[in-house]
């Protein structure tokens, strides 16, 4: 057997040994959400310490556990921490947690993160909504031989991002009068931020926002068939376009201020995903 497969399949049962929860939506809780199980009827909390072998999130900020609940009447799985490519794990280890949501029985997956700004339009507290994105030097997870069953070889990614899904999100901006900005997100590696001639280069390409996570996840998602949507909240402008250095403190303390909107577009929306088939 593929020894990720076998992996992935050893954490299923570890969860599966503390919890017969099936959820419907996975959600991955980026910067500003991290007290985000507020908004859910939790019915378990479940460290990743606690399942063998998995990946542990090494980031300020990042608790690194499961919350199994409701949004409405909405089975979800959120991740209080999400597992970084620049802390020094495998890729496959940073998209293992998306696959086992899947196996879990998730069949959408809701990205969010927080991202610099590389569209001059946009400001620090914006929210975007994710509707393509790109990879730059993020080595992509389905290198290797390809686990058969989790996906074909050759995963076509002409609609990674769900219409159905983001118009959703859209309609539900507008009900709470939450100013939604929409673009490309672009993962780089990190865990240096970018520099002025990289975010240049970026929006040469067609970006408009640039962070260190989620099109990885996306990818191994799309990969197993899931239904896909994203929301990046800007906490600053890149690199070169204020006279301001970049810091991480800065990240969170924006991600912080726009958490209550943030919160309440991903809530609402997640209640409306319940009517998709």
């Amino acid at each position: 057997m593929n020894q990720i497969y076998e992996k992935l399949l050893k954490c299923y049962e570890c969860v599966r040994k503390q919890t017969d929860f099936v959820p419907k939506v996975a959600i991955i809780l980026g910067s500003g959400l991290g007290d985000y199980a507020e908004q859910i009827d939790v019915k378990l909390i479940l460290p990743y310490s606690e399942i063998e072998g998995f990946p542990v999130s090494t980031v300020p900020g990042h608790a690194g556990q499961f919350i199994f609940g409701y949004i409405g009447d909405v089975p979800v799985v959120c991740m209080k921490g999400r597992v970084h490519f620049y802390e020094g794990y495998d890729i496959s280890d940073v998209v293992l947690p998306i696959r086992l949501m899947k196996l879990l029985g998730a069949d959408i997956l809701f990205l969010t993160n927080a991202a610099g700004g590389v569209n001059t339009s946009f400001h620090a507290g914006d929210l975007m909504l994710i509707k393509d994105h790109i990879a730059v030097f993020a080595p992509n997870p389905l290198i290797g031989p390809n686990i058969d069953e989790l996906g074909t070889r050759f995963p076509d990614m002409s609609a990674v991002y769900d219409k159905n899904l983001q118009q959703i999100i859209r309609d539900t901006a507008k009900e709470n009068n939450i100013y939604l900005q929409e673009g490309i997100y672009t993962q780089l590696t990190g865990p240096s931020f970018e520099s002025p001639a990289e975010i240049r280069m970026l929006r040469v390409l067609g970006s408009d926002a640039v962070g260190m996570s989620t099109v990885v996840e996306a990818i191994a998602a799309n990969h197993m068939g899931m239904k896909i949507c994203g929301i990046s909240c800007i906490c600053n402008l890149a690199a070169g376009m204020t006279d301001n250095p970049l810091s991480h403190e800065e990240v969170q303390a924006a991600a912080d201020a726009a958490a209550p909107c943030f919160k309440k577009l991903v809530t609402e929306s997640v209640k409306k995903f319940a009517k998709l088939k």
